[in-house]
């Protein structure tokens, strides 16, 4: 199993405490070791889970055809209107992430960066309708042939921080990182109007695999 590059120094971090509590626990309280042992490896374990990178190779890229940029679960799909960046109507689809799935984020379709922006915030919890503009976040609007989608890293309860690696004016290409959330969060994607919805919700998607929806082309098939 890979872990993300994000996780390297946290879990280094985290051990080295482990045996430092463990090595106090054994001088001073020994008969409190073995549950404190128990404790320490049910932890490790979490964080080891938590930054699990899984190889998720998309075998046909394919810009018109828009992957889930996250594991997760599907928590809304409604038309609203986009405020920050594109400023019109458009289909909102919000992913929420729980601590046990994996938290790399992926481009959920390539094209030009043309919108990257970071936003400091609160940290309500990441099912709060509220939470896609009062929370921490970070917004990016990818643009390609067919038009553009927005895709918001929002930090929640749990989560403390966002990473994000896009950078305004760069390609993004189809499934690899955008970026990674620590510890519960949620991805909110506004995709265009005509957009052709593959998934429902409550449906639990798995990032680079889960196709979310089907974009026309300039010419108008899809």
């Amino acid at each position: 199993m890979r872990y993300h590059k994000e996780g390297h120094r946290p879990l280094i971090f985290t051990a080295v405490i482990i045996l430092l509590v463990l090595a106090a626990i054994q001088n001073g309280l020994p008969l409190l070791t073995l549950p404190a042992l128990v404790i320490c490896i049910g932890l490790y374990v979490f964080m080891l889970n938590f930054f699990r990178h899984p190889e998720r190779p998309i075998l046909k890229r394919d810009d018109q055809t828009l992957y889930a940029p996250a594991d997760g679960k599907v928590l809304v799909i409604e038309e609203t209107y986009e405020s920050e960046a594109l400023k019109e109507q458009r289909i909102q689809v919000s992913i929420f992430m729980s601590p046990l799935n994996v938290h790399v984020n992926r481009y959920p379709t390539g094209g030009k960066i043309v919108y990257s922006k970071y936003h400091p915030g609160k940290f309500l919890l990441a099912w709060d309708p509220k939470s896609s503009l009062a929370n921490e976040r970070t917004t990016v609007v990818l643009e390609n042939s067919w038009g553009s989608v927005l895709v918001r890293q929002i930090a929640g309860y749990v989560a403390r921080r966002i990473i994000c690696y896009a950078e305004t004016g760069d390609l993004a290409v189809q499934g690899e990182e955008l970026g990674f959330i620590k510890f519960g969060s949620r991805v909110d994607l506004f995709l265009p109007k005509d957009a052709e919805i593959a998934i429902g919700l409550n449906d639990v998607v798995v990032g680079n695999e889960t196709v979310i929806a089907r974009f026309a082309d300039p010419k108008g098939a899809i």
